[in-house]
């Protein structure tokens, strides 16, 4: 069934839970919740805390984003949410535009990447311009709108609401052909569906871990392309200054920054209660691979998609949907709660405007298919 196999064991979901709502939050891996309750225990030794244990963690945590998602360890920032990194991208390319300028958004998408941008449009006089997908088609809509006058392009790499994808490369060559900044928020995404970097090329690039990166709260990623490594950060931390890990001389304030994006990691980036968690987690899908995890879900949504296909529900094109997410509307006639129905029976899913959304990770089984499958049966009769 899996490209990879089951991975229940490094979870702790107990039989009789069929849980298909990874882009609602990840179910944490035990050994991410090992570390985290052996980490909780510094804070009661302080003393035992070098100054080095304020920095190991997040460099760690740079070096697995880099090697599983490219741009190296330089080019990524440990932030607190998806939020954080959006701010962050607005205030830096806020500089850059004047009266009149346009920025664009997808219709419907999620707040964090919506809410910086109309600010940023008001400080600037700016125009807020949305676009949305042509039969179900996201990357035409967002590739036909980046037009001259477009100087911010506030994209996704697949829809929060039922998981429709959009080829990235496309929309990061449109950007460049008019000088548009690309910032992607890749929340429902990262660490579950192939992306190259390289070619798609963002200006910046957030994602909070709490869903596919299957981190803790509190945890997320921003790459930020080097030609912009250089910019003012939204928070002034001091571990992002040179010279930060000698305690004895932060009485000499320095006005230089640690290299590469560090300058925009979010302030206490040293918690015990967060990174040790991430980094049991991103070295975990380093050893899956992004591309084997894609995969081994993909297979498992064919399955869900052709259950419900027979049941009446609506479902975008195979084309369209990402490989490890997808929603489907509701059959005509029916008039329950379908994830209220469905959770009676053990299986949770969510809900997100008219899409009933289906995301299944490695925890997965053929008796989490099976249960699915007879619940859905029986709330359907």
């Amino acid at each position: 069934m899996f490209a990879i196999g089951s991975q229940r064991r490094l979870f702790d979901i107990p039989e009789g839970v069929a849980y298909f709502n990874t882009a609602y939050s990840g179910p944490q891996l035990n050994a991410s919740r090992d570390r985290l309750f052996l980490a909780a225990g510094a804070k009661s030794h302080p003393w035992d805390r070098l100054p080095a244990d304020f920095f190991d963690d997040a460099e760690r945590v740079r070096v697995l984003a880099g090697d599983l998602f490219g741009g190296g360890a330089d080019g990524w920032a440990v932030i607190p949410a998806a939020s954080y990194g959006v701010s962050t991208a607005a205030r830096v390319l806020e500089p850059t535009l004047k009266s009149g300028d346009r920025i664009l958004v997808m219709s419907d998408e999620f707040p964090s990447n919506v809410l910086p941008w109309l600010s940023t449009a008001r400080a600037r006089g700016c125009e807020v311009i949305t676009t949305a997908p042509v039969d179900g088609d996201w990357t035409t809509a967002v590739v036909a709108a980046v037009r001259p006058g477009v100087r911010v392009v506030a994209a996704c790499h697949c829809h929060w609401t039922n998981g429709a994808g959009i080829d990235l490369a496309a929309v990061g060559a449109a950007c460049r052909a008019v000088g548009a900044a690309l910032v992607l928020d890749v929340t429902q995404s990262l660490g579950a569906a192939p992306l190259d970097l390289a070619a798609v090329d963002p200006d910046f690039l957030v994602a909070a871990g709490y869903k596919w990166l299957l981190s803790p709260y509190g945890m997320g990623l921003m790459y930020v392309a080097p030609r912009w490594r250089g910019a003012r950060p939204l928070e002034e931390t001091w571990l992002a200054r040179d010279g930060a890990d000698d305690f004895a001389s932060l009485v000499h304030t320095s006005d230089r920054y640690r290299p590469g994006a560090r300058r925009f990691d979010g302030g206490e980036t040293c918690v015990t209660t967060v990174l040790p968690g991430a980094i049991a987690a991103l070295e975990q899908l380093s050893h899956w691979g992004v591309a084997r995890v894609a995969a081994s879900l993909a297979s498992v949504n064919a399955r869900i998609a052709a259950r419900l296909e027979a049941l009446g529900f609506g479902l975008p094109p195979a084309a369209q949907r990402s490989p490890h997410m997808f929603g489907a509307t509701l059959p005509a006639g029916y008039q329950g709660d379908l994830q209220a129905d469905l959770k009676a029976h053990g299986v949770h899913v969510s809900r997100r405007g008219p899409s009933v959304r289906f995301a299944p990770h490695l925890h997965v089984t053929e008796a989490d298919l099976g249960q699915l499958a007879d619940a859905l049966e029986a709330v359907m009769a």
